[in-house]
């Protein structure tokens, strides 16, 4: 028989659980050690946009990918992406899964458009004032981000809440941005967010671990499911719903 948690049950749990995995121990396992490598601004939030962005599959091919990445900018991404010349673009080969080189060119270009024309990756972001939620920032970023000419393939790799996605990758990106995070993990390092209308990253392991623990009652991993699983955590913690973005991952992992 299924057990039920009582609402105070749950937040015991998420607690317990967040303040379990959320340690700088996270970060030896898990992507996010690639933009831990920076310090400058600029580097950290290009790395880890680069690298949430072919954050699906395996991590540790994630990781080693993300690696080549960053490599093959010079582990300086931010002035690799304002100064470098067509030709040293254009030489770029790069594949992560359906991620390839093409793909890879456009991101460059896009984000160099970013930088020199919108005021850089946290400009694009920006909500309006009172926005309670993150969906139409990250949709108003797509739109910016795809405003020069680009590949119509090459869309797919960020997603739209409009089309009724969840947008996992995006939401783990935002969540490293933007959370101030007492234990060293996520960098807090932009201002212009509220960590209150962060969503959390709705993978195959926080999806399921929600279920059983009835935070959500839908299985489908999309928006309407995503709503339902922000509206409960902020419940808990209207402050920073996403932290136990840590617990439920963390429970996912360890099973």
């Amino acid at each position: 028989m299924k057990r039920v948690f009582s609402d105070n049950d749950l937040k015991n749990l998420l607690e317990e659980k967040f303040l379990q995995y959320n340690n700088t121990d996270f970060i030896y396992s898990d992507p996010i050690q690639i933009p831990h490598r920076f310090n400058k601004k600029e580097d950290i939030e290009i790395s880890a946009f680069l690298t949430s962005i072919i954050s699906w599959g395996n991590r540790k091919m994630i990781i080693n990918n993300a690696d080549k990445m960053m490599k093959i900018m010079g582990d300086s991404p931010h002035d690799f992406i304002i100064n470098s010349s067509e030709r040293n673009i254009n030489s770029i080969s790069f594949v992560h899964r359906t991620f390839n080189s093409d793909d890879f060119k456009f991101f460059i270009m896009s984000l160099k458009n970013i930088y020199l024309n919108h005021g850089g990756l946290e400009n694009t972001f920006s909500p309006k004032k009172d926005d309670q939620w993150i969906f139409d920032s990250i949709t108003r970023f797509k739109n910016i981000f795809f405003s020069i000419d680009h590949l119509k393939r090459t869309k797919k790799h960020i997603s739209d809440p409009a089309k009724r996605s969840a947008c996992k990758r995006i939401n783990m990106f935002l969540r490293w941005m933007v959370r101030k995070d007492l234990y060293g993990v996520d960098f807090g390092i932009w201002n212009n967010i509220l960590p209150s209308i962060l969503s959390c990253p709705l993978d195959t392991h926080t999806l399921r671990i929600s279920k059983e623990l009835n935070l959500i009652s839908r299985s489908q991993n999309d928006i309407k499911t995503l709503i339902q699983l922000d509206k409960k955590l902020r419940y808990f913690d209207p402050i920073d719903p996403v932290k136990y973005d840590y617990a439920l991952f963390g429970l996912g992992v360890d099973k």
